[in-house]
């Protein structure tokens, strides 16, 4: 029997075979032999024992079954236990039926309180992973690094698969995947939904300690399809999951809101739990924080690298980007070309025009670098009318050619008729030579510069 039957799994159409009303018996279900054509049910593997002799009418049948389910106290079946072949070699009397029933009734009570302490432990674990998670996310230094942080906990202290944070984009209106957790890289998920498809699934009728415990069916009802892709086959055979859920808890950042979805459940094909929903709940409101926090130490330092008048990066962002593009071309034998130039006469525009038309003059010098250089080139403003650019995979040929391109370009689209007649004096350096550093690349470009400037004014 044992060989027969332990380790085999059954549908969930065995239960409404073998518990059916027909066999009911004071609690238990007695299934005489004969009463149920077993092939036909096709429930799965049976264990049938060898013939008895004797004809006894109150004799114990060979094919005779006797089920007792163990129910918790909401009525949800635990277990069921199966008999057969008794000792006495006879039919079970409605007062030993009773016994079994009351033995099931202990059995399903002691299930259950192993089930809560398992529960509990489980939960208490995962706060207190959750509690590690939130305790580091204010220190994140970017919304990128507070999803992921986000996803990474979320399923390893609460077990689930796959874990999707989705964020709307305030100008357009859509959803999209932000951060990711489970799905290999080649198979990450990726689609612009508008948000109010999403907001057909906030359904009050299935939250959950502030979450919403969602069926398959029931979601795509409401979103006209499936919003995340079934995982109904792998290579070619049915996976073995539960039925088709999404959790989502709603982050409200702002303007902005991300929506974890979460797959099904790693351990067992369960729904989650009401404490582990109430769990992932608060810690959605302690990630809404440190998004909001996080967006804002962005903004914060887009403002320091950024020049307010004409919309570059300033010379804060200059030195590091070049710094990191040094290293980078030093690294990999890359040409690098570094460019600075300045406004001729520049006090003498602000003296003619006032310092507002030396204003538009300098925005003008930036709209122009924004418009002639690469989008792989970087363009700044590092002083009061000194401009920079770093130009990338560019030789010393390259970057002459691109001043001259910028400076046919400035004049020609110069929004005022004054502006066309300002002059930059340009100089340019590249890594042939070998300079030590950063430091010194600038320093020979600037060489290049006042160069260029004095031969300018000596033509004059």
């Amino acid at each position: 029997m044992r060989e027969a039957l332990l380790g085999q799994t059954y549908p969930a159409s065995w239960i409404d075979v073998v518990l059916d009303e027909r066999f009911l018996r004071g609690g238990a279900y007695f299934i005489p032999d004969g009463s149920v054509d077993w092939d036909a049910a096709d429930i799965g593997a049976r264990y049938v024992p060898p013939p008895a002799a004797g004809a006894d009418p109150g004799a114990w049948r060979r094919g005779d079954e006797v089920f007792v389910p163990c129910r918790d106290s909401d009525g949800r079946i635990l277990a069921v236990i199966s008999l057969g072949e008794p000792v006495s070699g006879r039919r079970s009397s409605d007062d030993e039926l009773d016994f079994l029933v009351a033995v099931g009734r202990h059995a399903a009570l002691a299930l259950e309180q192993a089930h809560r302490t398992e529960e509990a432990s489980r939960h208490r674990a995962a706060l207190e992973h959750l509690f590690a998670v939130s305790s580091k996310l204010a220190g994140k230094s970017s919304i990128d690094s507070v999803l992921r942080a986000v996803c990474g906990g979320v399923r390893r202290a609460l077990g689930f698969r796959k874990v999707l944070i989705e964020l709307v984009d305030p100008v357009t209106g859509t959803l999209s995947p932000a951060a990711t957790a489970g799905w290999p890289g080649s198979e990450a998920p990726s689609w612009d939904v508008p948000v109010a498809e999403v907001e057909r699934l906030l359904d009050p009728e299935f939250e959950i300690g502030g979450c919403y415990l969602m069926p398959g069916a029931a979601g795509r009802a409401r979103a006209g399809h499936d919003h995340v892709a079934p995982e109904g086959e792998r290579n070619g055979r049915p996976a073995r999951v539960g039925p088709p859920l999404a959790v989502r808890a709603a982050l409200r950042p702002g303007r902005a809101r991300a929506r974890p979805h979460l797959g099904r459940r790693a351990r067992r094909p369960v729904v989650a739990s009401r404490a582990r929903l109430e769990a992932l709940a608060l810690f959605a409101g302690q990630a809404t924080t440190a998004i909001v926090s996080a967006r804002q130490l962005e903004q914060l330092r887009a403002l320091a690298d950024q020049d307010p008048l004409t919309g570059l990066p300033n010379r804060r962002a200059f030195v590091r980007v070049l710094e990191n593009e040094f290293t980078r071309a030093r690294r990999y034998g890359h040409p690098l070309a570094l460019v600075l130039g300045d406004v001729d006469a520049f006090k003498q525009i602000n003296d003619t025009y006032g310092h507002p038309g030396g204003d538009r003059a300098l925005r003008a010098v930036a709209d122009a670098l924004r418009a002639g250089l690469r989008e792989t080139d970087g363009a700044f403003r590092i002083g009061g009318d000194e401009f920079a650019g770093i130009l990338p995979m560019t030789t010393g040929r390259e970057a002459h050619a691109a001043v001259r391109r910028l400076e046919d370009r400035f004049r020609a689209g110069a929004p005022e008729p004054f502006i066309a007649e300002v002059h930059m004096s340009c100089g340019f350096a590249t890594l042939r030579g070998g300079p030590a550093d950063a430091d010194a690349l600038i320093q020979r470009a600037d060489v290049s510069r006042y160069a260029a400037k004095r031969a300018r004014m000596a033509a004059r």
